[in-house]
């Protein structure tokens, strides 16, 4: 068992409407590696898409449920409600042009720290951003369609809705190991290292005067924190609930074990840990292009397939004319 028990971020999941056009977007324009494709354990006639880099490393995979006809959530206090990806700071001409190219609206790149932040929402209407920084050592991937130069490396931090920020730093730093790094305005930064690294940044935005989020499409519906092993784990657990929290019992999800509890605030949290990763049953080629089913529901995968929208891969058309 390690002396530090939370690592960073990881993954983001969220909710999204038609999986096409999830894949279109996160696989097609943002250049994220379809890492696995399955369903959803609790409801399997919905896939459950996993997007992040070459192997799915913890700290840039960012996952969705898309859910045919389901409502329209709204961002507000209770939510995990931007999800910030890191890019270099030469790539942030290159991401405003592509975003142009594509249609997808953005706001005027801002200045925030010591980092430029260009906003954008999906299809669906999640919050997210790029955030350009010198600080990021991480491989980045692409399908082609984007020189590697300027690619997504994974999660730069996750951007959380509060009424109040008193309880939910005291989870962070007490029992989840993070501490208090910078703060700008109603803006405090926290993370698992001191010079706050992407990949390991949780920000808390406070405001007491904004209205609840409403789940649905576009929204997050849990952040998950990486520990390196199952013992890890375990020992978090047990650190929640000596603080008064509610963890769940471990769950098996095949490419991660995992602990689930809300934080003060609302926000669902997850623990997962970092093994068995993603090549548990495809290898690094092959990642990402077959339907992954439990074991519990491999007779029934004809009934499974049938139920499920077929959806291509096909980052070819999502190359930029520059």
């Amino acid at each position: 068992m390690s002396d530090q028990l939370i690592k960073g971020l990881h993954h983001v999941t969220a909710m999204a409407g038609d999986p096409q056009a999830n894949v279109n977007f996160y696989s097609g324009i943002l250049g994220l590696r379809l890492v696995k494709k399955t369903v959803n354990f609790d409801a399997p006639d919905v896939y459950h898409l996993y997007y992040g880099d070459e192997t799915g490393n913890p700290g840039s995979i960012m996952t969705f449920f898309p859910f045919k006809n389901i409502q329209q959530g709204a961002h507000g206090v209770g939510q995990a409600a931007t999800t910030t990806f890191s890019i270099p700071k030469k790539a942030v001409e290159y991401w405003i042009k592509r975003l142009d190219h594509f249609n997808i609206k953005h706001k005027d790149p801002q200045e925030r720290f010591d980092e430029i932040v260009i906003y954008f929402e999906d299809y669906d209407g999640l919050g997210l951003e790029l955030v350009a920084n010198d600080m990021d050592d991480r491989a980045p991937f692409s399908y082609g369609q984007i020189p590697l130069e300027y690619a997504i490396r994974g999660f730069y931090s996750v951007e959380l809705w509060e009424n109040t920020y008193e309880l939910t730093e005291s989870l962070l730093v007490n029992k989840m190991d993070h501490i208090f790094v910078n703060e700008s305005g109603p803006r405090r930064r926290y993370s698992t290292s001191e010079k706050g690294k992407p990949g390991q940044i949780i920000d808390v935005l406070w405001d007491a005067q904004k209205r609840y989020g409403v789940g649905g499409s576009g929204t997050v519906h849990h952040i998950a924190f990486d520990t390196p092993s199952d013992a890890d784990q375990l020992a978090v657990r047990d650190r929640l609930m000596q603080a008064g929290m509610y963890p769940t019992q471990v769950l098996d999800r095949q490419y991660f074990h995992s602990i689930y509890f809300r934080e003060p605030g609302g926000v669902l949290f997850e623990v997962a840990t970092t093994p068995p990763g993603f090549l548990y049953d495809e290898d690094v080629k092959t990642l990402g292009t077959g339907l992954k089913l439990p074991p519990w529901e491999e007779s029934r995968r004809a009934y499974i397939e049938k139920l499920l929208q077929p959806i291509e891969l096909k980052p070819e058309n999502y190359a930029s004319p520059y």
